[in-house]
């Protein structure tokens, strides 16, 4: 897909967990933002600190842009067990001040960013799949902090189908010539198969073109 639309005037603020993807997505020459700052990968697990990360941010990224997209999705990245009305979506417009425009990705999660839901279900022919991005592998240390094996145990056989990465970079081939150690570790600790579908870059360039404040 050919890069028409520049992000200059434009900063990011994303969830660490799409490192590998934005920064492959910058070095291609796609994205030219002013600046990409990040939150700590994986804090969907704990809402209050991924507030605070992404107010401080956004009001980092002010400093850099007057136009701010924020790359987390809509439905699953935070979830307000106290007060279910305060959505994702409630905190970004909160930050909007005078001359600084913010929009968000229209994906409801970090897998939904790279695959749409119908190339998911395509892709897992109906079986029950634990979907994940390259970055969940890179920063699993993050992603499942305080997870014990009981938590692994619960969560992780449901989904009899396996785990599959989405992977648009070549991150997990890389790694699987590098270090399979690191993917084998994780798959036994799942207690689950763990495999790869590539991915074109396409929807996650098209979701980010869309998400231009305007």
């Amino acid at each position: 897909m050919s890069n028409s639309t520049s992000f200059e005037n434009c900063a990011i603020v994303a969830c660490g967990t799409l490192t590998t993807e934005l920064n492959h997505l910058k070095d291609q020459g796609f994205l030219n933002a002013e600046k990409i700052l990040y939150t700590t990968p994986g804090r969907h697990e704990v809402p209050r600190e991924l507030e605070t990360q992404l107010i401080k941010q956004i009001a980092a990224a002010k400093e850099f842009a007057s136009n701010i997209i924020v790359v987390y999705g809509g439905k699953f990245c935070y979830i307000n067990v106290d007060n279910p009305y305060r959505t994702i979506d409630t905190i970004i417009e909160e930050q909007v001040s005078p001359g600084v425009k913010i929009s968000r990705i229209q994906a409801t999660h970090c897998m939904d960013m790279l695959a749409s839901e119908e190339e998911r279900k395509e892709v897992s022919g109906g079986e029950d799949i634990y979907w994940l991005t390259p970055g969940w592998i890179k920063y699993s240390e993050y992603v499942y902090q305080g997870w014990d094996i009981g938590m692994a145990n619960e969560n992780f056989p449901k989904h009899t189908g396996g785990a599959i990465v989405l992977d648009g970079t070549g991150y997990y081939d890389k790694l699987m010539e590098e270090d399979p150690e690191k993917i084998l570790e994780l798959s036994d600790w799942m207690g689950i198969p763990m495999d790869v579908h590539r991915v074109s870059m396409d929807r996650f360039e098209s979701l980010l073109r869309d998400a231009i404040p305007s």
